[in-house]
């Protein structure tokens, strides 16, 4: 076997290569406080919003382990194995980001949406990859949890963006989406190609090994089902942690869109006082409920500070005590902060809760790939990863499904009751990390005792 040497890279190089995912992560902080908004102004009924957000896991579900397999098997001495699917990827987020206020019907809305989800798929899953491929494992740690940090930072802009927007533009399209929206999306457009753009000019990839370039050849002329074929026979020889790490990840995946679908809900709710249906409202609570979005934007963007703030310090952690038990800890602050959200009626001290819910956010983009990243075979990087993106959409996929009848149901219709079984569902989740074997450090270098191996 020929073992491929990868140099360590600078901090500033790890920086450099990861901040395309600034953009990518701009996008996403638009759809979780932004579109549920966008389809509220379009006159749609909260309890339609799990279903109209079916774009997210269906999208990720199909388009990410596929687009793993097939970058695994890729590469062009020019373009690179992972950039090419990244770049193409923020070109098409870009040019739905910058058509998506101009949606006029609710429907036009949703189908934009399951545009940009591909998209943002395309690119997200090879960009996990990426630093499998470029880093070698002591350095592993800091890659992921600087996608942590340029999560943070750009979900946090462009919830801040939403605020800042809304106080220097006013009026509204025909349809009833808010200029200050229009603003949002059009930054969000130019930074999703802007950063990739940078990463993919400042880091080049290290060219496949000769053995890999012969499993490469091997696999060519195999069929459109090859990809396919490829991620049946890497769930079947799942490593034991990715299985434990399915569970956890059930309850994580399905709480954090409950969160997302109803916080602007909820904090009209417990704040301004009103239900967050327009065709029940008048104009001056319409005009409350864009300052509820407006807060809900701020609220977001201060999670997301926390996020990119705690990132580098959640490395050192995990790699001097355990990446099994920061998550644990970190998914129980969650919980903690969603339970103690909805009881709140002042819209300075939701704040106060949100620090853990953020460092909890910095945990989940990164903490998971540590351990993910040493109990997979490098050959199989793409696929793996892409497997797990899958196992964050089938919960996302349940949740689309099955909560709209839940909050009909047994929830009373009643936002804050969402946003408290989010907190119930994230001490779950924090629960099933227990299963999962502890990771200790040696060294600078993180030695992973889960299965796999």
């Amino acid at each position: 076997m020929i073992i491929q040497f990868k140099p360590k890279l600078s901090f500033w190089q790890i920086i450099n290569m990861n901040f395309g995912f600034f953009g990518i992560q701009y996008s996403f902080g638009l759809q979780q406080t932004a579109m549920n908004p966008i389809y509220t102004f379009l006159n749609a009924n909260p309890e339609d919003l799990p279903i109209l957000n079916l774009a997210g896991p269906m999208t990720g579900l199909l388009i990410q382990p596929v687009i793993g397999a097939i970058s695994d098997k890729t590469w062009s001495p020019r373009w690179g194995r992972r950039k090419p699917y990244f770049l193409v990827g923020a070109i098409f987020c870009s040019l739905c980001l910058f058509s998506m206020p101009f949606s006029s019907t609710l429907w036009m809305a949703a189908s934009l949406l399951w545009i940009l989800d591909a998209a943002n798929n395309t690119a997200m899953e090879p960009y996990r990859a990426f630093i499998a491929d470029k880093l070698p494992e002591e350095q592993q740690p800091t890659g992921f949890l600087a996608q942590s940090f340029f999560t943070g930072l750009g979900i946090t802009l462009a919830n801040l963006s939403l605020y800042f927007f809304q106080i220097i533009i006013t009026g509204k399209s025909p349809a009833g989406i808010p200029y200050w929206a229009f603003g949002s999306f059009f930054v969000g457009c130019i930074a999703s190609i802007g950063s990739v753009l940078w990463s993919v000019k400042t880091t080049p990839e290290i060219p496949p090994s000769e053995e890999e370039l012969e499993e490469m050849a091997k696999r060519k002329g195999k069929g459109i089902f090859e990809p396919f074929i490829e991620i049946f026979s890497a769930i079947r020889e799942m490593p034991s942690l990715l299985k434990k790490l399915a569970l956890v990840y059930l309850f994580q995946w399905y709480a954090m869109f409950c969160y997302w679908q109803f916080i602007s809900h909820g904090v009209a709710k417990s704040v301004w006082g009103i239900e967050a249906n327009l065709n029940n409202l008048n104009e001056q609570e319409k005009h409350m409920y864009e300052e509820a979005v407006g807060w809900t934007g701020l609220l977001n963007g201060w999670y997301n500070i926390v996020t990119f703030l705690s990132a580098f310090g959640l490395v050192w952690l995990a790699q001097k005590y355990s990446a099994k038990w920061v998550h644990f800890i970190c998914l129980l602050m969650a919980g903690i902060a969603l339970l103690v959200l909805p009881g709140i009626t002042n819209k300075y001290l939701l704040f106060v809760p949100m620090v853990g819910f953020g460092i909890a956010w910095a945990s989940m983009m990164g903490v998971p790939y540590i351990l993910v990243a040493a109990s997979i075979p490098k050959t199989r990087y793409g696929v793996y990863m892409g497997i797990v993106n899958m196992m964050i959409v089938v919960p996302m996929l349940i949740q689309n499904l099955s909560f709209g009848y839940i909050y009909k149901t047994f929830l009373d219709s009643n936002p804050l009751n969402a946003i408290r079984t989010a907190g119930v569902l994230l001490c779950f989740a924090a629960t099933a990390m227990l299963f999962i074997k502890s990771v200790k450090a040696s060294g600078e270098r993180a030695v992973f005792s889960g299965g796999g191996h």
